[in-house]
């Protein structure tokens, strides 16, 4: 199953090719204080959070680590 802006941020840390690849586009974000928060909400719903889009993590980076991610899978 592709990884999409539907899927829960705990589903994209399960996996340890997409937390390091998460990681590299966005340093930080594996280790925030606030993780445990949010872990539970799709990608998509992260995006409404106006501190992560203060984070410099928008939809359009978002969809560049979804992209990394899934062609690694399929590879």
């Amino acid at each position: 199953m592709a990884f999409t802006m539907d899927s829960t941020l705990s589903d994209l840390l399960s996996n340890e090719t997409a937390k390091q690849i998460l990681e590299k586009h966005a340093p930080g974000i594996t280790t925030h204080p606030m993780l445990g928060f949010v872990k539970g909400m799709t990608l998509r719903a992260l995006m409404t959070i106006p501190q992560v889009a203060q984070s410099g993590i928008t939809p359009e980076k978002v969809e560049v680590v979804l992209q990394e991610i899934n062609s690694l899978k399929t590879s």
